[in-house]
């Protein structure tokens, strides 16, 4: 006898409403709902200026951040083979885990193809890294202020996100006695940013070796989202985490999107760092997740290969150059309206803000100034919200310096009409 449902079961000819499943139901991405909410009408006029966002960090959108033409040619020039429309493995094509694993392969954290997976953009990676190491109803440390998508991946899966708070008048540095506060029986995996989305800060060697101290008392994995590898400015050195432990294991996470300007492609991988063979059913968690999407777009990743080959390091230093002189105008002149407190940005691409909003006679909180910044100036920046850190904004230092002044201007000015 076939079964029943709701829909055949009920005498009624009309359908009622269908339910979204629980999974649907806990995800929740604070970024997007932010920017697909409608500027709400205020008293004050609306501004007619022409808009500019400061909000998302693609530095594509303007156009003033271009992938060196070896990444297209690439890209082309599989196209043209004819010999990658067809479907790869699921954890990558050989010769894309290969080249992945020369590139990041190094003495004091040896890796082969064999330690990569590749993935779906960074946040695929995101994903899949949380969900082989967490089960339901376990806990995971995550940074605050951080990345939101660790937040909205974790509540997804009913993984408990226990927030480790970052200090700002340190650099954001990790707040080491709160993180180890956090951590019980529970605790699957801890997790770190750098650098850091939305900090813009590095972290030094010590203190990369001060969190894996905690990992290493707890006997605790680490995922270390390392999207912005290499991408610091002047007097900054970038270590990657894995380089620091011969015995903690860790998943470091990466892709093209940033550091070759095209996160639209979604690549990412995953990184096995795991001396100790600790994580031999963290492998086997990882080939299975990699079956739900079997593996990510076959083109780009038969480009990989020559793309690391080709590129020259001058591509790099250029690039950090530009990014950091887009980053230093946004701390010079945000710094001049009043009520604002500028941390000064290591790396990435974004400012950090803090709000003295005793300061402002008609601002409850970051939210509100974000709101009435945009309709009064049509600026678009996050809320501290967003990265579970309220009383601060992020800005994206990607836009053109023009922008960039232009924006710094009208910032200003609604600071000072906002003035108590």
């Amino acid at each position: 006898m076939p079964s029943t449902n709701a829909a055949t079961a009920s005498s009624d000819s009309t359908w009622g409403t269908i339910p979204a499943s629980d999974v649907s139901r806990r995800t929740f991405n604070p970024i997007r709902d932010v920017l697909s909410r409608p500027v709400k009408p205020l008293s004050t006029p609306k501004s007619t200026k022409d808009p500019i966002g400061l909000s998302i960090g693609d530095p594509t959108v303007f156009g003033n951040f271009k992938t060196h033409p070896v990444v297209v040619e690439s890209v082309e020039k599989a196209v043209r083979s004819f010999s990658h429309n067809g479907y790869p493995p699921s954890v990558g094509a050989p010769a894309a885990r290969e080249a992945i694993a020369k590139k990041y392969s190094h003495p004091d954290a040896p890796l082969t193809a064999d330690d990569v997976v590749l993935t779906s953009g960074c946040s695929g990676a995101v994903e899949m890294a949380i969900g082989v190491l967490c089960s339901e109803g376990q806990n995971i440390l995550l940074p605050r202020p951080g990345f939101c998508l660790y937040n909205t991946v974790a509540g997804s899966r009913n993984i408990d996100a226990r927030l480790y708070n970052l200090l700002a008048d340190k650099n954001w540095e990790v707040d080491i006695a709160h993180m180890e506060s956090l951590i019980d029986k529970n605790t699957a995996a801890i997790l770190i940013n750098n650098p850091s989305n939305p900090c813009g800060s590095n972290f030094t060697k010590a203190h990369l070796k001060a969190i894996l101290a905690v990992c290493e008392k707890h006997k605790i994995p680490l995922i270390s989202d390392e999207i912005y590898a290499d991408m610091v400015f002047g007097g900054q050195v970038f270590t990657p985490t894995a380089t620091l432990t011969s015995t903690v294991p860790i998943l470091t996470l990466g892709g093209l999107a940033k550091q070759w300007l095209v996160p639209g492609w979604r690549i990412g991988w995953i990184l096995v760092s795991d001396r100790n063979h600790g994580f031999g059913d963290v492998r086997k968690g990882l080939f299975s997740l990699s079956t739900l999407i079997n593996g990510p777009c076959t083109i780009v990743q038969a480009a990989i290969p020559n793309i690391f080959d080709n590129i020259p390091d001058s591509y790099l230093r250029d690039l950090n150059k530009q990014l950091e002189s887009h980053a230093r105008i946004l701390e010079t002149e945000v710094a001049k309206a009043p009520g604002l407190d500028v941390i000064t940005p290591q790396g990435a691409m974004y400012v950090m803000v803090k709000l003295d909003l005793d300061a402002f006679k008609d601002i409850s909180d970051d939210a509100d100034f974000c709101q009435k910044l945009k309709w009064e100036e049509n600026v678009e920046i996050l809320p501290g919200e967003c990265f579970a850190y309220p009383g601060t904004v992020r800005l994206v230092i990607t836009p053109p310096k023009d922008k960039l002044h232009v924006a710094s201007e009208r910032i200003a000015a609604f600071c000072k009409r906002h003035l108590k």
